[in-house]
This record gives C-alpha cells, sequence and structure tokens, in this order.
C-alpha cells in the first residue's frame, strides 16, 4: 500500500468521527432539538387564533357580553405576564427542556378542556392552562436557541418564528373550515387542536429522558437562570426597558388582529370563513418573513430601520381598514401580516442585545414579561370601544395610534449596544 492509503486524511477522519456512536448521538439530538423547536412553535398561537376565527360563536354560546369577551381577548398577555416570570426559575428547577415539555402538555390538556367547559368562567379557567404552558415556552425558547446553536441564533430563531407564524395562520384559516366538517360545533373546532399539542410533547419527552441533552444542559441553563432571578441591574439598562415597551406595543397589536380582525371584518359584511381566512392570510405572511427578518437583522449592526418599515405597513393596513374594511380586504390583511412581523425581529433583538447564554435568560423573561404586561389593557379596551360606539373607528384609531410609539421604541431598541454595557 501507498503512504496515502494508510494514513487517513482530513477527510476521512472526518467522516470516522462523524460515523463513531457519539457523533452519531449528536447529531441525532441535534434534529431531534430542532424538530422540537419547530413542533413547540407551532404550537404557540392556535389556542388564541382558533377562538378569534370562532369567538362570535363563543360569546353566543357562552353567553357573553362585547366587555367579557374583550376580557377573553385580554387573557392571553395576563398569562403571558403572569407565568413568563416564573420561567427562569422553572428552568433552573427542571432544566428548560423539562419545562417546555410540560408547558406543551399544559397546553394540550387546556385546550382539551376549554370547549367543554360548563361557563364563562372554567372557559377561562381551562384557557389559562393551556396559555400558562405557552407562556413558560414563550420565555424558554430564544434561550434554548442560544443556548443549543449559538452559532446559528438567526437562522434558528428565523425557523423558529416561521413554525410559529405557520401554526398561527393554519389554526385561523383551518379552525371554521374544520368546525363546518364536525357537524357545526364550535366546542369541537375549538378541541382539535389539543392532538397538535400532544405530538409536541413527544420530542420533548425524549430530549428530557436523555441524560446528556437535559441533564448536562439543563444545569448549565439551570445556573443562568439561577443568576437571572439574583441580578436585577438589568432594571437599569435602557436598551433592556426600550425593548420591552417594544415587544408590549407589538403584542397589543398583534392580540388585537388575532382576537378581533376577523370580528372586524364580519360587521363589514365579508362572510364567516372568509374573515377566518383574512387573519390567515395575516398569520401567513409571517411564514417567510419570519424566517428572513431574523437573518436580515443579525446582519445588520441597527435593527432600528426594520421596526420603521414595519411600522409603516401597521399604519397603512389600519387606515385601510378604517375607509375601505371590505373593498380591500386582501391588501389590509397583507399589510398587516408584514407589521405583525415585529414579533420575529424582537426576538432576535433579543438574542443579539446580550453577549451572553445568562444575560439572554435575564433579557427574555424581563422583556416578555413587562412586554406582556403592557398589552394586556389594549383587546380589552377595544372591546369596550367597540361596544360603546358601536362601529370600529375609535378602536381602529387606538391600534393605528400605538404604531407611532411602537416605531420610536423599535429605533432605541435597534442600536448596536448590550445590556452588559449598560448594566
Amino acid at each position: 500500500m501507498s503512504d496515502e492509503t494508510q494514513t487517513l486524511s482530513p477527510a476521512t477522519t472526518e467522516r470516522t468521527s462523524v460515523d463513531s456512536p457519539a457523533s452519531r448521538r449528536t447529531v441525532w439530538l441535534t434534529r431531534l432539538m430542532i424538530v422540537g423547536i419547530v413542533l413547540a412553535a407551532l404550537n404557540l398561537r392556535p389556542a388564541i387564533t382558533s377562538l378569534g376565527a370562532l369567538l362570535e360563536e363563543a360569546r353566543v354560546g357562552l353567553h357573553m357580553s362585547g366587555s367579557v369577551a374583550g376580557v377573553l381577548t385580554s387573557v392571553p398577555p395576563l398569562c403571558f405576564a403572569i407565568f413568563g416570570i416564573a420561567a427562569p426559575r422553572l428552568a433552573r428547577r427542571f432544566g428548560p427542556g423539562a419545562v417546555v415539555c410540560a408547558g406543551m402538555a399544559a397546553i394540550a390538556t387546556g385546550l382539551l378542556i376549554r370547549p367543554f367547559a360548563g361557563g364563562t368562567a372554567g372557559f377561562l379557567a381551562a384557557s389559562a392552562l393551556a396559555l400558562m404552558g405557552i407562556a413558560v415556552s414563550n420565555v424558554l425558547m430564544p434561550v434554548i436557541v442560544k443556548r443549543y446553536f449559538p452559532d446559528r441564533v438567526g437562522s434558528i430563531t428565523g425557523l423558529y418564528s416561521m413554525a410559529l407564524a405557520l401554526g398561527t395562520s393554519v389554526a385561523a384559516a383551518a379552525t371554521v373550515p374544520m368546525t363546518q366538517a364536525l357537524g357545526g360545533s364550535w366546542r369541537l373546532g375549538l378541541g382539535i387542536w389539543a392532538f397538535l399539542a400532544l405530538l409536541a410533547v413527544l420530542p420533548w419527552i425524549g430530549l428530557v429522558r436523555n441524560r446528556s441533552a437535559a441533564a448536562q444542559s439543563g444545569t448549565q441553563a439551570a445556573a443562568a437562570a439561577e443568576k437571572a432571578t439574583t441580578a436585577p441591574r438589568i432594571t437599569r439598562s435602557r436598551t433592556a426597558w426600550a425593548l420591552g415597551c417594544f415587544f408590549g406595543l407589538q403584542a397589543t397589536g398583534a392580540y388585537i388582529t388575532m382576537g378581533w380582525m376577523p370580528q372586524i371584518f364580519r360587521d363589514a359584511g365579508v362572510p364567516a370563513g372568509t374573515a377566518g381566512v383574512l387573519l390567515a392570510v395575516t398569520m401567513v405572511m409571517g411564514v417567510p418573513l419570519a424566517f428572513v427578518i431574523p437573518r436580515l437583522a443579525a446582519r445588520m449592526k441597527n435593527q432600528g430601520p426594520i421596526a420603521v418599515a414595519l411600522g409603516l405597513c401597521g399604519l397603512t393596513g389600519y387606515l385601510g381598514l378604517l375607509l375601505a374594511p371590505a373593498a380591500g380586504a386582501w391588501a389590509w390583511a397583507v399589510l398587516l401580516g408584514v407589521s405583525n412581523c415585529a414579533f420575529p425581529l424582537a426576538l432576535t433583538m433579543i438574542g443579539m442585545r446580550s453577549r451572553t447564554g445568562t444575560g439572554v435568560v435575564r433579557l427574555s423573561a424581563f422583556v416578555q414579561s413587562i412586554g406582556y404586561l403592557i398589552s394586556i389593557p389594549g383587546p380589552l379596551l377595544v372591546g369596550v370601544l367597540y361596544q360603546h360606539s358601536g362601529g370600529w373607528s375609535l378602536p381602529i384609531g387606538l391600534m393605528a395610534g400605538l404604531i407611532l410609539p411602537q416605531m420610536a421604541v423599535g429605533i432605541l431598541a435597534g442600536r448596536d449596544r448590550t445590556i452588559e454595557d449598560e448594566c
């Protein structure tokens, strides 16, 4: 044999390394983690958008007034704010993978129980259970992306955001047709989404049971979470506050859209099925853009221009809803869908505004908790204005007005600095 055949080339050495049991296990765990992230993201919005598509039927079936329905649309951000604060402590105690696994189980249980609750109180309680699972997963998903894929934060965040937008849009578009296929029962139409959440539990069970993926990385994340809960200095960061306000204002617009946009179109004479499809169009715009925007933002030192561009799309969409809601419905749905892509931009900035995994844990919990607290009054106020004014002029004016401060704080949050620099 020649020396070349007796000596392993670098490529051969690499293949040998990749083919080793440990390397195959690592590749398998990486793929399982990506599957788990995608399935988890798919389940973070159907509990909300499926209800938005059937809000009128649920309101009549549960004998709710417009104000109570407004309260119902405010429950998601309230639960996200309350339970999101607990996410770092839970991650410290059990590991982030175990918490996300429990979150998916809570979503499945809540969605299965919610439609068959005896009254409004039971409906709200079951919704809160599902939203609790969404809340802790919301906070921990950017942490998991940063920790498991530190060199691919932009691309994995884009994949996660794209899956989230896909789940949101599919639930909005398919809920009414599935309800009709199931005999017209809005309860079955809402309950069917529990099975998607049950599917998402499976990969996380495998990850939690794997000691190298769950125990070791969970211990590291737990240490980071412990530092997060004992380091209050993040409140001194102007960037953290700006990002929290940006997150809150974009969440306000998103939850108003998910909760009320179908009703706006229905009141303008658009059929119920078409109104659900229009909401789906708004949500599906986030599928391609949620993959593009994080990658674009990760390459830019300042993300402020993106925040401004998205805000201008939102202003145009709201103006259209005010002047010609039915005639230009498809155009307004597209523009509002582009505007709603401020959410993946906010997630990307969370990962970019800190240099360490510890900082991301702190920043994610702080930004999302503060942000969702800010977003609580919006959907409720829209419901009250709608009921007492008898139309949509005042609510839509409110939605458009909130875009202006959103663009302003987006410029501040997008500056090239980290919370470590400011704290």
